[in-house]
């Protein structure tokens, strides 16, 4: 993954033979790197106007090839022939973005040009935030849920600090919903497809008088999971949801308008399994030199083979061989008897939005109510041993979010139209609960203590025993030997083992973090026409953050406490090694601490049962564009931008962060563990477009240097959230070793973390009126720099990350490419149209581990969606066939650590989707 190597230039290959037999995704697109709001994409009807794209990213409507904006701006006729749904189905068309989900589809997390929010943690916000009708959604995986009827959607590479705001370091997603007209009309739809697929779609558009129309639609989907749960005889990653929406538009004359929407959503499903990472799908998924995950594997077995000490524990505790030796796209799975995944997802709001033209200047004002709830069950270790599960009901991994946003903009022109100016003003409210019950699992206690007795002597190992032990203890106590395994300490380390065997079914019964974000901004951005054919754009946002933090725990782990107080003394030295009459060496302190760390993984004490904590934290940042751009002629667009993004800090909402369990002290919490830093982002970038009526094209070069990276990694115990920089200074390799206590780097040599730079292709040709072909190239070597530390203050990175330096970042590919062709021939003087559709989307090699692990790797691939079919006089109806994935590739969104099973540590991973096909019939009038 350090190079563009032989795998991304067949990835390339791939998707030039499918452009060649296929071409892929018509959209339209455009490619620059400065700040921007908003974009409308307008459908060319005819050839000889051109396809011709409107946009309002800088107060006023222009043509999208006169603005030197980064966006791709995706039509709702092209979302509907490519089947988008949600945004997760918007890499089709947009080359620069990805899109993934891990354990819980509400942590959804969406990249553009490979930088993105990492992991499960709803304390980190989206470094590409979502606005759907001007309304900012909290997190991008909110968005992971039927959209209903668009007008368009709108994709911003790049940081969107001065009018995007917060949480846009990377980009930002604008999508607008189908709104209201004053024509009455209706539609409705009806799918079914493979999986047992049924979807329903329908609604109606009123006008309600000559100054008010009215629209209501809705959309429900269920579908059969993807996933076969072989022990409890159910389908997981299934669809049981539905959306509707209602609008009313009303608009007394033509300087004043005022759009009211309100939605509700809900999921039932269950969601999200995984499967054993295997080599024949990774093929670096094998048993490492020393059992060490961080040496580059050799050949050699597989991780889930009998070679890996933990295999046989886990075979020996009832685990179904099966799911150790098949497939990684065998999607049968082996869950834990009566876990399940079931979750509940419920979503609604209400926003209006009011324009008034005052003459020279209009006002603007975007108001918006949301409430968003999920909680999610799990077999959360992903085997069939009862290690770590979430029960289901309202405390499973639950969060929801209550938000009120209001932003105001006012624009006009001043000194004979050669100043476009805009201020504003934005304020939001967010307040964030999350709730968890996680629990050991019955079987829990015997697998930790085979773990320790792996560590002592693998051949002591009798997983049929609660302390794994059973009989073989006579080989530690001193029965055999008649030497006790470890001295006078025998005794204390055989008590903790047996202390150990008794967690089963223990741990939290309801750990509750609350946190209240009040967020406010002002804002301008203005052009100033330095002469007929030069602008400079200058933009600048100052935003205040606030974030106020409580959390209360409950716990009923005794265990832990217990193995702390009577394993505690043996972690202080009691061996002189140097000869100097002070103790530096504690000879067994690496088995008690062992010991201790299992009996308290992820600091699930009844130590904390009824314990609180708070804190606060008070951020300022200055962000904002400068953009100069020159129009040699109508057709052509020069330009160069300079932007800076910011992504608010905040705190880890997870009790594992408070401490090491070796070292917590659980009257002196330090919820200064639990915080993390801004993420700040300067980009450049230089670009040049062409526009013509049949054809155009755009290319860009672009650089963004991160500081402050939040990254969130599983490390197979506990989530580490840290913030990533870079070193001036060579660390002499002192940020790849196992130490925590190297590689710290001084406070002045400390240099962005991160470097993202590349470029973009994107053309359109419409060479006739029903023909439409795009391409869109996107080259990014999103990269770690080599030299790494954690925080700004210069401190060493955490040694579960010293894969991370000089690498590229996880689901970075360095080549993504996406193609379309649309063609909806007239057939013959019948009034029917006939539809042929297909799009593409090409992906380099990446790996999906953001620890960068190695046996975590994708290969690259092709995915192709198509569809064909055939549509009546003036659309009044339409029979399609269509198909995802027509080629039914296997690939992965993430693989990850499975929890707690180790040594060597093995993989699951969550697996994409396999082809979908169907039948879709419409109607409307």
């Amino acid at each position: 993954m350090r190079k563009f190597g032989l795998r991304h230039q067949c990835a390339f290959g791939a998707l030039a033979i499918s452009l060649a037999i296929a071409p892929a995704a018509a959209q339209a697109q455009d490619t620059t790197g400065a700040d921007a709001e908003e974009a409308q994409s307008v459908d060319s009807t005819d050839v000889d106007t051109g396809n011709v794209i409107i946009v309002r990213a800088q107060g006023r409507e222009q043509a999208l090839a006169d603005v030197p904006v980064a966006i791709s701006a995706v039509s709702g006729e092209m979302l509907e022939k490519s089947g988008v749904s949600d945004i997760r189905d918007l890499t089709q068309v947009a080359p620069s973005l990805l899109v993934s989900s891990t354990g819980n589809e509400a942590n959804g997390s969406a990249r553009i040009r490979g930088i993105g929010t990492v992991g499960d943690n709803p304390g980190l916000e989206s470094s590409v935030a979502v606005f759907v009708d001007g309304v900012y959604r909290s997190r991008s995986g909110n968005a992971l849920s039927e959209l209903g009827p668009l007008d368009r959607v709108e994709i911003l590479r790049g940081p969107q600090g001065t009018l995007g705001g917060r949480n846009s370091s990377a980009g930002l997603i604008n999508i607008y919903t189908a709104p209201p007209e004053f024509e009455f009309s209706g539609y409705g739809a009806f799918t079914y497809g493979n999986y047992d697929a049924i979807k329903v779609e329908g609604g109606v558009n009123a006008p309600l008088g000559e100054t008010i129309a009215a629209r209501v639609d809705g959309v429900y989907f269920k579908r059969d999971g993807f996933y076969n749960d072989v022990v409890n005889n159910v389908k997981v990653n299934d669809r049981d949801r539905y959306l509707v929406r209602a609008q009313l538009l009303f608009e007394p004359t033509s300087d004043l308008s005022f759009r009211l929407v309100g939605d509700y959503s809900k999921k039932d499903e269950a969601c999200c399994a995984a499967t054993f990472v295997q080599p024949d799908f990774a093929p670096l998924a094998r048993v490492s030199p020393g059992l060490d995950p961080f040496a580059r594997p050799n050949g050699g077995p597989g991780l889930t083979s009998t070679s890996n000490p933990i295999v046989p524990i886990l075979l020996g505790l009832g685990q179904d061989p099966r799911a150790l030796t098949q497939s990684t796209f065998d999607r049968d799975i082996y869950v834990t008897p009566g876990r399940t995944y079931a979750g509940e997802t419920e979503d609604w709001g209400i926003s209006g939005e009011l324009n008034w033209d005052f003459g020279n200047v209009t006002l603007t004002s975007i108001t918006g109510y949301r409430q968003y709830s999920n909680n999610q069950a799990s077999d959360t270790d992903y085997t069939q041993v009862d290690i770590l599960y979430r029960a289901p009901g309202e405390n499973a991994g639950a969060r929801e979010f209550k938000t009120f946003t209001q932003e105001l903009r006012l624009n006009g022109t001043a000194f004979d139209d050669r100043l476009d100016w805009l201020v504003g003003a934005y304020y939001a409210n967010e307040k964030l609960q999350t709730r968890d019950n996680l629990r050991f699992g019955n079987d829990y206690g015997t697998f930790a203590n085979c773990r320790i007795a792996l560590a002592i002597n693998p051949a002591l190992a009798n997983p049929s025993a609660d302390n794994c032990l059973g009989a073989n203890v006579a080989a530690l106590d001193g029965t055999l030997t008649g030497t006790p395994a470890f001295g006078a300490a025998t005794p204390l380390i055989l008590a903790g083992i047996n202390n150990l065997a008794q967690i089963r079914d223990i741990g939290g019964t309801g750990d509750v973090y609350n946190q209240t974000s009040e967020n406010f901004a002002l804002f301008t951005h203005n052009i100033v026409h330095i002469t007929d054919t030069i602008d400079l754009t200058l933009g600048l946002r100052y935003t205040n953050e606030t974030k106020d933090f409580d959390a209360s725990f409950g716990n009923d782990n005794v265990y832990c406490p217990a193995n702390r107080t009577l394993l505690s003394p043996l972690l202080v030295p009691s061996v002189d090694t140097d000869g100097d009459g002070t103790p530096d060496l504690a000879p067994l302190a690496g088995l008690a601490g062992g010991l201790i760390a299992l009996s308290c993984q992820g600091n699930s004490t009844s130590e904390l049962d009824g314990v609180s904590i708070a804190d606060t934290r008070d951020e300022d940042e200055f962000t904002g564009t400068a953009v100069l751009s020159w129009k040699p002629n109508p057709d052509w667009l020069v330009y160069g931008s300079y932007s800076k993004g910011y992504k608010a800090g905040g705190f880890n909402l997870d009790r594992s962060a408070l401490a090491n369990p070796l070292a917590l002290n659980p009257a002196n919490l330090d919820t200064a563990n639990l915080q993390f830093d801004a993420e700040t982002v300067n980009a450049y970038e230089i670009g040049v477009k062409y526009s013509a009526r049949k054809w155009g094209f755009s290319v860009a070069a672009f650089r963004q240097e991160f500081s402050n990276f939040q990254l969130n990694t599983f490390n197979g115990s506990v989530f580490l959230v840290q913030n990533v920089n870079g070193c001036d200074t060579d660390l002499g390799g002192a940020d790849r070793d196992g130490s925590a206590a190297t590689g710290a780097c001084a406070t002045d040599n400390v240099a962005p973390g991160v470097v993202a730079q590349g470029f973009e292709f994107e053309t359109s040709l419409s060479p006739i009126r029903d023909l439409t072909v795009t391409m869109g190239i996107t080259y990014s070597d999103t990269s770690y720099e080599s030299n790494l530390v954690g925080r700004d203050d210069g401190s060493p990175l955490d040694p579960a990350l010293r894969l991370l330096p000089g690498d590229n970042l996880s689901n970075a590919p360095e080549l993504a490419a996406t193609a379309s062709l649309s063609w909806t021939p007239p057939i013959g003087n019948s009034g029917l149209s006939g539809l042929f559709f297909v799009n593409a989307r090409t992906t380099g090699d990446y790996n999906t581990g953001s620890d960068l692990l190695y046996g975590k790797e994708q290969d690259g691939y092709t995915i192709v969606n198509g569809r064909i079919g055939i549509t009546g006089p003036d659309r009044r109806w339409g029979v399609e066939l269509w198909a995802n994935n027509l080629f039914d590739v296997d690939y992965t969104q993430v693989a990850f650590n499975t929890p707690f099973v180790a040594p060597q540590q093995t993989y699951s991973a969550f697996l994409a989707e396999p082809r979908t096909y169907g039948v879709t019939v419409r109607a409307g009038f």
